[in-house]
């Protein structure tokens, strides 16, 4: 019996170690992201760029969370998740904020900025959903990972459109207007984490002690 014991292990060892380098991987890609989105978005004077870029960081917070929860027990794993959830609701609020502030005045981003920056991101975030998918931990930090970076895939693309339109009509609307639709996302993204973290605690309850 002891012989059979051993190669579970290490193949538990060995998945670990995967899901540790996977998220390690993703982790600093997104704070390239923040760091390059900030610079850009604050240069170009776009909302959108500035709010993508705290995504990326509240992303970056909850692989370094996810990361954290990797190998250990389930109820860790359960509330690593919803800090997660937690985390990127409060984002949505902020992000909410800083539309607001910037309604009134201010004069139109740089449309090409925004466009080119949004589009080296939605190849990065495709990389970063490429390496998650591909490996495809089945825990509820993967799931609220995979959620993440979708996300983000939606609003850099949606910001390549808003740069156009920005440039059409000469015009920060469409900037603020996104900055908004990320705000939302990030909501929902928040509250898609926080029910992946009650459907698995629920799971753990039933389970048999």
């Amino acid at each position: 019996m002891s012989g059979n014991h051993q190669p579970v292990n290490s193949t538990s060892d060995s998945s670990q170690e995967t899901d540790r380098r996977v998220l390690l991987m993703v982790l600093i890609i997104n704070v390239g992201q923040c760091v390059g989105g900030v610079g850009v978005g604050i240069w170009a004077s776009s909302t959108a760029l500035i709010a993508a870029a705290l995504d990326n960081l509240a992303d970056a917070s909850v692989y370094a969370v996810s990361l954290y929860a990797v190998g250990r027990a389930a109820v860790i794993k359960v509330r690593a998740a919803r800090l997660s959830g937690w985390l990127l609701i409060a984002l949505s609020v902020a992000l909410a904020v800083e539309v607001l502030r910037r309604y009134f005045g201010g004069e139109p981003p740089l449309g090409p900025a925004m466009m080119v920056m949004a589009a080296i991101n939605a190849a990065l975030n495709l990389v970063c959903l490429r390496l998650l998918k591909r490996h495809k931990g089945d825990d509820v930090n993967f799931k609220a990972s995979a959620i993440f970076t979708s996300n983000d895939s939606i609003v850099n693309l949606a910001i390549v459109l808003s740069g156009a339109l920005v440039m059409w009509w000469d015009s920060n609307l469409p900037d603020l207007v996104l900055g908004l639709i990320v705000a939302v996302i990030a909501a929902n993204g928040g509250r898609e984490i926080l029910a992946e973290a009650s459907a698995a605690s629920s799971e753990q309850n039933r389970s048999p002690a």
